[in-house]
């Protein structure tokens, strides 16, 4: 067989998932089942799978790579050169295998698994050919680290704007943790390799956002609401007011003649959804009468309303 890396067309630094990778190419592109019109590529998928077979063997690499054995695994020149200098070949030197080959030591047969299992849905190549077989054991992936949890507290301004947090980990360092649109109470984010150190690497972290409760904001989907006091003066005469927001006080335009209850809308007020847009702030008006009303009523004397405010409700 040729140079394996050259078989594979991966230089001699190649990392063991460069390796892989390119295996996987070859062996898909290769395949009998995919080429059964063409005899070559069965040879070239013989050739391609003992590369790959001995690349990806730690020790029969490094034994390649210093010379003690040939691209088939045969020692090197084990009879002096005898046969051209070449090791020991099934078939008598031919290209591919077959199953004598692998018979006469001992009168056992040798299992050569299945090396295909997982890279063509868990079965090997149909029809019982020369890769066939039991699937072949493979060891357990090495374990990554435990998952580390954390629960992190944000306040409602900050997590409707999405302001950056900081976070202390548990080896002491602290990141800035960027909120992610839509956010909401519960919401958990996943932090790459923050976790616990094991065999396979590193676990995750796992944060949990709780978002603190406001003293006069409520949440209402993507919405902020707001029940603004107003005076009776505002409601009858209109003008500016001062509002307070998520993103700081604004001036908001109030209409002479404003009912109680009346709702005004803030657009871009509210939280921050997936996409990048934001919901709006719902404000709604409450005519507050002053403490001490007895001026109020002087000047009221003598006049009467003669609206009737409730004959919406039929009484």
């Amino acid at each position: 067989m040729a140079d394996p890396y050259s078989t594979l067309g991966v230089t001699r630094s190649a990392s063991e998932k460069d390796i892989k990778s390119a295996y996987r190419k070859l062996a898909k592109e290769l395949h009998p089942d995919r080429n059964k019109d063409n005899p070559n590529a069965a040879e070239r998928f013989s050739d391609v799978t003992k590369a790959y077979d001995l690349l990806s063997d730690k020790d029969k690499r490094a034994r390649f790579d210093r010379g003690d054995i040939d691209a088939d695994g045969n020692p090197a020149s084990p009879f002096g050169g005898m046969g051209g200098g070449g090791g020991f070949r099934p078939n008598g030197g031919q290209q591919g295998f077959r199953a004598e080959d692998f018979q006469g030591f001992g009168n056992e047969e040798v299992d050569l698994g299945d090396i295909f299992d997982g890279l063509f849905g868990g079965r090997g190549p149909r029809g019982g050919g020369p890769f066939g077989g039991a699937q072949q054991r493979r060891r357990p992936p090495p374990q990554k680290g435990a998952d580390i949890a954390y629960k992190l507290r944000v306040t409602f301004t900050d997590a409707a704007t999405l302001k950056d947090q900081r976070i202390t980990l548990a080896d002491g360092k602290t990141i800035d943790l960027k909120l992610p649109g839509g956010v909401e109470d519960g919401t958990q984010m996943r932090l790459k390799g923050k976790g616990e150190q094991g065999p396979g690497g590193a676990g995750d972290g796992l944060v949990t956002i709780a978002i603190d409760r406001h003293k006069v904001y409520r949440r209402e989907g993507d919405d902020v609401r707001l029940d603004l006091p107003i005076t009776l003066d505002e409601a009858v005469n209109g003008g500016k007011v001062r509002v307070p927001t998520v993103d700081g006080p604004v001036m908001m335009t109030i209409k002479s003649g404003t009912n109680g209850g009346t709702v005004l809308r803030l657009k871009g007020k509210g939280f921050t959804r997936k996409g990048g847009s934001r919901g709006d702030q719902l404000v709604t008006l409450e005519i507050q009468l002053p403490e001490d009303v007895e001026d109020l009523a002087k000047r009221l004397e003598g006049w009467k309303d003669n609206g009737d405010p409730r004959s919406k409700l039929g009484i």
